[in-house]
């Protein structure tokens, strides 16, 4: 039954510390802004509310893999030709087949070598040959569902940077099913913006302008213009830089008062920036998005150093969507909205105060329950229980957690969870006081008998809330958060709180008998 000193100061630090953090919940907008313009100490976060509960947009693309396998395929291609030549292997061009090609020899006598070498291209690959003649290369179903498993992750990597950037608070970026990916914006009314800029490749790179006079050289390729889709460019095939050296990206205005975008290169982009601009001074060189040219201005002089600028006529809004594009990175397939959905903010004002309505009502009931059933002891487990309610807001605005309508469900069931371990605790000090104990006796062994089992009933919960949060979707989530969090406040509640109230008040009192 003894408390120290310490031990009475930290449970007056935390409980302080919950209701300044919980407060900026419950003070008006216009006060929550003073106070985010106040200090940085000063407790000015607020819970962040769900698509569910603040309205929002909800967007579910599909990652389009032909395109990449296509690429992989002639990346294999490419390096297939160069292995074999390194080797001194004749063979015809390779015709594609699905998910692969197929390398006809020209001599069965380097069937065996070739084998080896198709073999050791990349790992994932079914090389088989199928004549003394011919050996085909493809993708299996592994290197399928590998290719499949990077791309989706990568793109969930490079949405998020996108949608991070626009200063959208709590998105909520998940894979679903093989090949979708489910992006819930809260408070995003209108989404064309976001889908624009997610949904955008951004594949940046710089070719040499074909001079030749029919436009149709070897090697080159004839892109549009993105100003106009109707006028093509004849440029180079090979690009000279690509949007994977780019290591920043900022929007800006020329000299003229034009907004582009600067950019600047790591190590191996600047130099081969500088060699190129250095070989093809007075030359037109162009600057390629997503298969469009978007300009194609003269190299005045070389340009070393790493750094340029990107100018196509753009306005301010589209110059910043381009900088956030390319510092984010280009996404590794196209993506394809399939399915979306407009959240109204009238349906989340409705949730939430239907959930407002819901805890208020089981609060007071559990309060009432508590004060008929126990007295005295009763005021002291609803003391405990309102500050476990602080505690829960104030830690899950520090975390800045995403309380969506199943997250009220799990504080409405913390609330009835919060007070069993005072009911163990106060039947368990009942029990030993009708046995004959002393007042002392019975509320010390109380505490003690009670520990191990509350410890145990509030563990298995809590496992059960991490597997809920670990293998659960975006509502079951948000749920396990607050069941969570509300099981750690009210096992502070409940075992430090209380008892500290229990003996200051058989300190202060010396009661003969008790009140329970």
């Amino acid at each position: 039954m003894h408390f120290s000193t310490t031990k009475k100061f930290i449970v007056a630090i935390v409980c302080l510390w919950g209701f300044l953090y919980a407060m900026p919940n419950l003070v008006p907008q216009s006060v929550q802004e003073t106070l985010a313009k106040g200090p940085s100490w000063l407790p000015n976060k607020t819970v962040s509310l769900g698509l569910d509960l603040q309205g929002g947009s909800h967007i579910l693309m599909e990652v389009d893999m032909e395109p990449l396998i296509e690429e992989r395929v002639d990346a294999l291609i490419d390096g297939a030709k160069a292995e074999l030549r390194e080797r001194q292997i004749r063979f015809n061009a390779p015709r594609k087949q699905e998910n692969g090609f197929i390398v006809e020899l020209q001599d069965a006598a380097n069937n065996g070598e070739a084998y080896n070498v198709l073999r050791n291209l990349e790992e994932g690959l079914e090389v088989e040959s199928l004549n003394d003649m011919e050996i085909s290369v493809r993708y299996g179903l592994q290197g399928m569902t590998t290719i499949q498993d990077q791309t989706i992750a990568q793109s969930i990597e490079i949405i998020r940077r996108r949608v991070d950037e626009t200063g959208t608070k709590e998105p909520i970026i998940q894979r679903q099913g093989t090949s979708r990916i489910l992006v819930q914006l809260p408070g995003v009314d209108n989404p064309e913006e976001i889908k624009k800029l997610i949904g955008k490749t951004a594949k940046l790179s710089f070719h040499l302008v074909d001079l030749s006079a029919t436009g149709r050289a070897r090697g080159t390729m004839r892109l549009p213009m993105q100003e106009d889709p109707n006028q093509t460019m004849s440029i180079q095939r090979r690009s000279m830089v690509t949007g994977e050296m780019l290591t920043n990206a900022q929007p800006a205005f020329d000299q003229n008062g034009s907004p582009v975008v600067s950019f600047a290169l790591n190590a191996i982009g600047a130099k081969r920036f500088c060699d190129v601009t250095t070989e093809n001074v007075d030359k037109p060189f162009a600057i390629v998005l997503d298969k469009e040219v978007i300009s194609a201005p003269r190299i005045i002089t070389r340009i070393c150093g790493g750094r340029g600028q990107i100018s196509g006529g753009f306005s301010v809004e589209e110059a910043n969507n381009l900088a956030i594009l390319l510092r984010a990175g280009a996404l590794p397939a196209p993506l394809k909205v399939i399915e979306e959905r407009s959240v109204g903010p009238s349906l989340g004002a409705d949730s939430v105060a239907a959930g407002k309505m819901a805890s208020l009502v089981g609060i007071a009931l559990v309060l009432l329950y508590m004060l008929s059933s126990y007295g005295l002891f009763g005021v002291f487990a609803n003391v405990a229980l309102i500050v476990n309610m602080a505690l829960i807001f104030a830690v899950l605005s520090v975390l800045q957690a995403t309380l969506t309508l199943p997250g009220i469900a799990g504080i409405v069931l913390t609330i009835g969870m919060a007070v069993d371990a005072n009911v163990l605790i106060f039947e368990r000090i009942r029990e030993e006081y009708r046995l004959g104990r002393s007042v002392i006796a019975s509320v010390d062994s109380g505490y003690k008998q009670a520990f191990s089992t509350i410890v145990d009933a509030n563990i298995t919960t809590l496992i059960a809330a991490l597997l809920l949060f670990s293998f659960g979707s975006g509502p079951i989530k948000g749920f396990a958060v607050t069941l969570g969090i509300g099981i750690l406040t009210s096992m502070f509640s409940a075992i430090m709180l209380t008892r500290l109230e229990t003996i200051m008040w058989l300190n202060k009192k010396k009661p003969k008998t008790l009140p329970i």
